[in-house]
């Protein structure tokens, strides 16, 4: 799991220097090339990331939120404040007053969020947190002039330059999406159709819950959660790749996602949860 003040603190004073000053770099195309003649990628910041006690986060729009629905921050479900949930627990309509510091372009603090419940959370198939706000994207909008990150309702694609934006660090690390891990094991838990990086996403503790943002759209793909630190086969902080046969492999220093563009099939109007909708795939409590 990539969470902070375990490792991360004893990351922080070995990379400290490169964390602290790492802002907004730009990724190269995704052939490596400046790319002459080719539209350049949208430009991906901090603006609608959030940063936790312990994550990264952001404020997510779905493809049909409206203006005056209650927003939505999405962190890591192993980010949750209560502790990480057991495997095959899934926590929903749980009251919470977490707060969140709303970023802007360039990694200013600009607000606090302030939640009302974990509308959802699981670290069982996927690695989500989902909270709704005592706030609407309009009031968000209106008083700090930020917009909610949005939420794609498709498949992400390999190969794809992507951006991962941790509003702990305030750091943006750039790399492409390598391709898809049909389980993801690590300690007791398993993900399902997990996103694999390149090796230049070298994420560490603390970018927990960070978006993954295709550079060409904007629009968030994934949310960073795990890498293989030390070489180890399916251990806490060393997950390990189970293709369909059951073979298994081990990636050291490549890190992974899990993919968001099903969320969206389990809320309805308002931004209100409902894991008996068509299509819905979320596990159920």
């Amino acid at each position: 799991m990539r969470r902070p003040l375990v490792g991360a603190l004893a990351t922080l004073l070995l990379t400290g220097a490169t964390v602290a000053g790492a802002g907004t770099a730009t990724a190269a195309s995704p052939d490596g090339a400046a790319g002459a003649g080719k539209a350049r990628p949208k430009a991906v910041d901090f603006a609608g990331t959030v940063a936790l006690s312990n994550c990264s986060g952001s404020l997510i729009r779905l493809p049909g939120s409206s203006d005056n629905d209650p927003g939505l921050v999405m962190t890591n479900g192993h980010c949750l404040e209560t502790g990480m949930p057991g495997p095959g627990e899934v926590i929903t309509d749980r009251p919470s007053t977490r707060t969140f510091s709303l970023l802007n372009s360039s990694a200013g603090k600009v607000a606090t969020l302030r939640a009302t419940k974990v509308s959802y959370a699981t670290m069982t198939d996927t690695d989500v947190t989902l909270y709704e706000l005592n706030t609407t994207y309009a009031q968000i909008k209106q008083r700090y002039k930020i917009d909610a990150l949005s939420l794609s309702p498709d498949h992400p694609v390999a190969g794809t330059a992507i951006k991962v934006v941790s509003g702990f660090w305030k750091r943006i690390y750039s790399c492409n999406a390598d391709g898809f891990v049909y389980r993801l094991r690590e300690a007791d838990w398993t993900w399902k159709d997990s996103l694999r990086y390149t090796s230049s996403c070298n994420t560490i503790g603390g970018t927990s819950g960070s978006p993954v943002v295709d550079a060409s759209t904007g629009k968030v793909i994934a949310i960073n959660n795990t890498g293989n630190e030390s070489g180890e086969r399916c251990t806490m902080n060393n997950p390990c790749e189970v293709d369909e046969n059951g073979q298994v492999t081990v990636r050291q220093g490549i890190n992974y996602a899990q993919e968001t563009y099903g969320i969206a099939k389990c809320f309805t109007t308002g931004n209100k949860l409902d894991l008996g909708l068509p299509g819905c795939e979320l596990p159920k409590p």
